[in-house]
């Protein structure tokens, strides 16, 4: 029988999408002690056929199939909580096991606003568009340049999370009414929305750093 010799293994997209990422992942690990997501957001996704049953999956790591090793969303990921509990809801409806999905501390979440910013920006361009898919990605990731996005553990200190989500949404508020022509976004909603996505999430969410480097260092 030929040893299956594991080690690490980085799989990355040298094009624009639809390279086959996902199949190569999904292969990968069968034997894999963790899949770990490094960047990206709920873009086009991978579409994964496990036992004849397809899969598309758009946030989470294509090896959530197996349910053998830990799946992380790594810190370079940004997230749409909404989006990751339809997905984790999805699987759980088809009987695929979901509580080895974790997510990283220093994951930068997809907000409303930057889902709105993403819109309104790109229909303000006209005839340059530039083809997002207004899933918010782009400005999330602007804000963590920025230094002043909101991250996955702020999921974990709600009082924290308002004060950060005021600042954000005051100044995107202003591009919105006074820059875009459109209506402000209400706080008391988005935090509303928060905390329950806090309550379903916070268990999930840890600082998976040193975890990493200790699986590494074991050749896991």
């Amino acid at each position: 029988m030929k040893r299956w010799i594991m080690g690490s293994y980085v799989v990355v997209g040298t094009q624009w999408g639809d390279e086959g990422k996902g199949k190569i992942i999904d292969v990968l690990a069968h034997k894999a002690d963790y899949v770990v997501r490094f960047q990206g957001g709920n873009n086009a996704g991978h579409t994964v056929v496990v036992d004849g049953e397809k899969f598309v999956l758009h946030l989470l790591p294509s090896g959530m199939l197996h349910g053998n090793g830990k799946c992380i969303i790594g810190p370079g990921v940004v997230v749409d909580p909404k989006v990751l509990l339809q997905e984790l809801s999805t699987l759980e409806n088809k009987g695929v096991k979901v509580d080895h999905l974790f997510i990283s501390d220093r994951a930068h979440l997809i907000m409303p606003y930057h889902i709105q910013l993403d819109i309104v920006k790109e229909e303000a361009r006209g005839e340059n568009k530039i083809g997002t898919t207004k899933r918010g990605i782009g400005p999330c990731y602007a804000d963590k340049i920025a230094r002043c996005g909101i991250r996955a553990v702020d999921l974990l200190d709600m009082e924290g999370f308002g004060r950060k989500l005021k600042i954000n949404l005051d100044e995107k508020n202003e591009l919105f009414t006074k820059i875009y022509n459109t209506e402000p976004m209400s706080y008391d909603t988005i935090m509303a929305d928060f905390t329950g996505y806090a309550e379903k999430l916070k268990d999930r969410i840890a600082d998976f750093v040193p975890e990493i480097n200790e699986a590494l260092d074991n050749d896991k």
